[in-house]
């Protein structure tokens, strides 16, 4: 796992491959609760088989998709427990369905004021990579 947004899994044939979870930015490692994100998704991830269904290869050769451990969306629970953003600039990629539970995630997430909306003003990591 290299960030909250981002895991490399490996197939029965034990090849390896990096996914970007759609449809989420996790803050950067060196940001406020960068590293509570990574460290929140592996405790969802270690030891569990995961489904990918990706879509597109990204600039940095990752897969981009949805993870799901037992129907269960990874990426809508980083959003949910507080540890990723809607990534609302890519939100054109997921169903509308997808688009409007990460949308009430967030808003939930925000309203509750847990993991990365403790603070007054979170800096997306976007406006951090710039």
């Amino acid at each position: 796992m290299s960030d909250g947004d981002t895991i490399t899994i490996a197939d029965a044939e034990l090849k390896r491959y990096r996914v970007r979870l759609a449809g989420i930015d996790a803050p950067e490692r060196r940001q406020a609760y960068g590293k509570a994100s990574k460290k929140y998704l592996a405790s969802q991830l270690v030891g569990k088989s995961v489904l990918v269904d990706w879509h597109k290869a990204d600039r940095y050769g990752r897969l981009v998709g949805k993870v799901s451990i037992d129907s269960s969306d990874v990426g809508l629970g980083q959003v949910k427990a507080g540890m990723a953003w809607h990534y609302k600039q890519y939100a054109n990629e997921q169903s509308s369905d997808d688009q409007m539970a990460y949308a009430a995630a967030e808003v939930g997430a925000r309203r509750a004021r847990i993991g990365l909306w403790k603070g007054p003003e979170p800096i997306p990591p976007w406006e951090f990579r710039h």
